[in-house]
């Protein structure tokens, strides 16, 4: 009887515990979300704070460089991943390929986000706008503004800088030249751009800004946010010498406006937590979080009419192109494959 009353015991306490194991994903389903980010964790805590503050859903997240997209494709169905946040269009459009997203219904969204900055499947959405533009000596160039087109003039021939062709900043600007242009005019022009380097095309956007500051080139292409990373560099003030010493000009293409690429999200494939994650997803993209995002990390927002911080309008007003993000995606390995063809990367002749 002993025997049988520890058996009964045992077997109560282990259906308890597994009852509170079981139950325990489910009754914290409503109140956390988990977020895996390529976006430091600075730029997105005060976002993912105030969305607590709001809703009481508790936001996780692991941060890392790299990796991520092929962490939660490993993982499969048991991956804790709601949300990936992450920069570039191609890298959107990448996770979309790998199978690792699901498409989103939400009328909130559609609302928010502008057409081109939003996959017409659902399967990711845009948070903020970056340009890529021209940094230009305050010293050495008059012109007030220079078209992409321009870039490949001979009248620029040894005065331009930038980083690997194969980058993917420059892959979204030759696949939106590609799809202004077609592939035959852009391979002329990724030649003519070519032979006016400065340099073999090296390190990052930064890079390219302080070799006009020394004097190495005349312009440089880099996105608009790296602008305010060296006016506010206290680690590092040489920086804020590099900035001054250059002036931001919008550059447009095919007539249209500035190429546009962007931070955004994707709802994970097997999100454990989905009815959290639309709700983080929608706030995103509300007034009060593209404000907050906007400011923190000095880009531009997706929703019209959310003011952009106060160093974000001193660079001065443009107009942005309306092609498609989509599109541009679509044409991503035509351009990598003309920047070989063209060997880009070796730089000019001579």
């Amino acid at each position: 009887m002993k025997k049988n009353h520890f058996l009964r015991t045992f077997l109560c306490a282990f259906i308890a515990v597994a009852v509170t194991i079981l139950a325990g994903p489910g009754a914290r389903a409503a109140d956390q979300v988990n977020v895996y980010s390529y976006r430091q964790p600075y730029l997105i805590k005060p976002l993912l704070e105030a969305f607590t503050k709001k809703t009481g859903i508790e936001a996780r997240v692991i941060f890392a460089k790299k990796g991520l997209s092929e962490r939660i494709a490993a993982e499969g169905r048991n991956s804790p991943a709601d949300i990936l946040l992450t920069v570039d269009i191609g890298k959107l459009a990448g996770a979309v390929k790998q199978g690792i997203t699901q498409a989103v219904t939400s009328p909130a969204l559609n609302t928010n986000i502008p057409v081109q900055y939003r996959d017409s499947d659902g399967h990711w959405f845009g948070l903020t706008r970056r340009g890529r533009v021209i940094y230009a000596s305050r010293e050495r160039v008059s012109q007030e503004q220079i078209t992409y087109e321009e870039l490949a003039d001979p009248k620029w021939r040894g005065k331009i800088c930038i980083r690997s062709g194969q980058h993917v900043y420059n892959i979204a600007l030759i696949a939106a030249m590609i799809a202004h242009h077609g592939e035959a005019k852009t391979e002329k022009w990724l030649a003519g751009l070519k032979a006016n380097l400065a340099r073999k095309p090296a390190g990052n956007d930064r890079a390219q800004i302080k070799g006009v500051y020394a004097g190495e080139c005349d312009i440089a292409l880099g996105n608009t946010y790296y602008m305010a990373k060296m006016q506010l560099n206290e680690k590092k003030p040489e920086q804020k010498e590099w900035a001054r010493s250059v002036r931001m000009v919008f550059p447009t293409i095919g007539g249209k406006g500035t190429h546009i690429n962007l931070s955004g999200m994707v709802m994970a494939r097997h999100a454990p937590h989905k009815d959290a994650a639309l709700k983080l997803m929608e706030y995103l993209s509300s007034d009060e979080a593209q404000k907050i995002y906007a400011e923190v990390n000095h880009e531009y927002p997706v929703k019209d009419g959310v003011a952009w911080s106060a160093l974000v309008q001193s660079w001065g007003n443009f107009k942005a192109d309306d092609l498609s993000l989509e599109d541009i995606a679509k044409l991503r390995k035509k351009a990598s494959k003309l920047v070989d063809k063209a060997a880009f990367n070796d730089g000019p002749s001579s």
